[in-house]
């Protein structure tokens, strides 16, 4: 067999778009991937079936508030039957257009599981040999099971099988706080579950700010999630009529029972069986690969990207991961590094949180000067008549000339409207660029301009009273 030029083991976000640009730039190229199913997490197992579950949701959710906008609307429920088929329709459209292209013959396609024999070799699950002078490891994450006693003895579900239910549980609880188990509470609570959420940290979802953090909280209170944060989980037992869970809160044991546990404490880097060390890669006590700017590892012919490197878990991040590897081994010149400057996160509970560039807390770490200003959705026209009160709008700006460095919105719709920051953000454009721009009335979106009038105001008396 002739040599490949460029080896991708795994056929997920990061894989796949790697594989697309090394055959456009003329590289003979194979992907090894030996999972049962193609298509990656986020297709499989992530974004896709989730966010498809997380809409039918948001919809029922409206329904039975119908009274709030003066509709009689006599009942809505969830059918689990046809929300599952629905879902399994969509998400097999996704994986069959994935495939395709897979199969497309552009590059090869190899169904096996490969670990390292050298810097240069793996062996196929198959008994096959492969070797290239550059291979990117892009093996995606698993469900991680954290050392509490009774833990892995229990009969737990993962995010995989609360994406698959097709019943509505009489009572789950939730372990964890992060954005896999907020949005699948928030969704399992919305369809008629009895749901309990222990959290580890002081507050859910602790990459991001307390401030943010309350609202969802709220938000999650006044829907009748039981909600614990700041615990420590002791125990988890579990017999014929269910599962218990022993917890500390507040210096006091909890115990709460349960018919189904949702281990939702994290994932981790898919890299166990690859055999780093016969290939002299390093790597984190976890599992994740340690790369540079360009995604090389400490062999600077083995690049890696996506979930298993880090250092974010984002699809779009795993494609550019993946694609700057790539023109990277290829010698593509004047390329860039990821610029983490404008790193995009949106959390889709609702209300929804997201934040783009250098938030407060990195900037204080680094102590950088900033401007800040908030506007809430309550005091919004159109976020009122839409009863989205919940949340902010929050633009951080430097404070010489007003460059936008970063902004976090939780409340309605908060995932499409923090796009409004990206090109201006990537444009290093100010607030009184964006001032000049027009802002449709009443939109959700002319809710930015109260932040951006704000700190504009603060420049100009500053420039004024020098």
């Amino acid at each position: 067999m002739k040599p490949y030029d460029f080896l991708i083991l795994g056929g997920g976000s990061a894989g796949f778009n790697a594989a697309r640009v090394a055959v456009s730039l003329g590289l003979r190229t194979a992907i090894v991937d030996g999972a049962r199913d193609l298509g990656g997490l986020c297709i499989l197992r992530g974004c896709m079936p989730s966010k498809t579950l997380l809409y039918m949701a948001d919809i029922l959710h409206l329904a039975q508030k119908g009274t709030t906008f003066g509709l009689k609307i006599p009942s809505a429920s969830a059918d689990m039957k046809a929300i599952h088929a629905r879902k399994k329709k969509i998400i097999s459209e996704f994986a069959a257009y994935r495939e395709q292209a897979l199969a497309s013959g552009q590059f090869d396609l190899i169904r096996a599981h490969a670990r390292f024999l050298d810097p240069h070799t793996v062996e196929l699950s198959d008994g096959r040999r492969l070797s290239a002078p550059h291979i990117l490891i892009g093996t995606g994450s698993k469900v991680s099971v954290p050392p509490v006693p009774g833990l892995a003895e229990s009969k737990f579900w993962t995010s995989d099988d609360v994406l698959d239910l097709d019943f509505i549980p009489k009572s789950v609880i939730v372990l964890g706080g992060g954005i896999v188990a907020c949005e699948l509470a928030q969704f399992l609570s919305r369809i008629g579950s009895r749901v309990t959420l222990v959290q580890r940290s002081a507050h859910l979802l602790r990459d991001h700010s307390a401030a943010a953090a309350t609202v969802v909280q709220q938000a999650f209170v006044d829907e009748g999630i039981e909600l614990f944060t700041g615990t420590k989980l002791e125990r988890i037992t579990t017999d014929r009529r269910g599962v218990t869970v022993d917890f500390l809160h507040d210096g006091k044991k909890i115990t709460r029972r349960t018919a189904h546990l949702f281990n939702a404490l994290g994932r981790e880097p898919n890299t166990g069986t690859l055999d780093l060390a016969a290939a002299g890669v390093r790597a984190r006590p976890n599992g994740q690969i340690i790369t540079n700017r360009w995604q090389q590892t400490n062999v600077p012919h083995i690049y890696a990207g996506g979930d298993c490197s880090g250092p974010v878990e984002i699809v779009h991040v795993a494609i550019q991961q993946g694609e700057l590897a790539v023109r990277h081994a290829a010698g593509v010149k004047k390329i860039k590094s990821i610029d983490w400057s404008l790193l995009l996160n949106v959390v889709f509970t609702d209300p929804q949180l997201a934040t783009i560039g250098r938030l407060e807390r990195e900037l204080d770490a680094a102590g950088t000067p900033y401007l800040v200003a908030s506007y809430p959705f309550n005091d919004h026209g159109k976020s009122i008549l839409m009863d989205a009160n919940y949340g902010y709008v929050k633009v951080i700006a430097e404070p010489e000339r007003g460059r936008i460095l970063g902004a976090e919105i939780v409340g309605k719709d908060a995932g499409e409207l923090i796009h409004l920051f990206s090109g201006p953000l990537a444009m290093k454009a100010t607030v009184f660029d964006l001032l000049r721009a027009p802002w449709y009335h009443p939109t959700l979106a002319e809710i930015v301009t109260y932040p951006l009038e704000e700190i504009a105001e603060t420049l100009s008396k500053r420039r004024s009273n020098p």
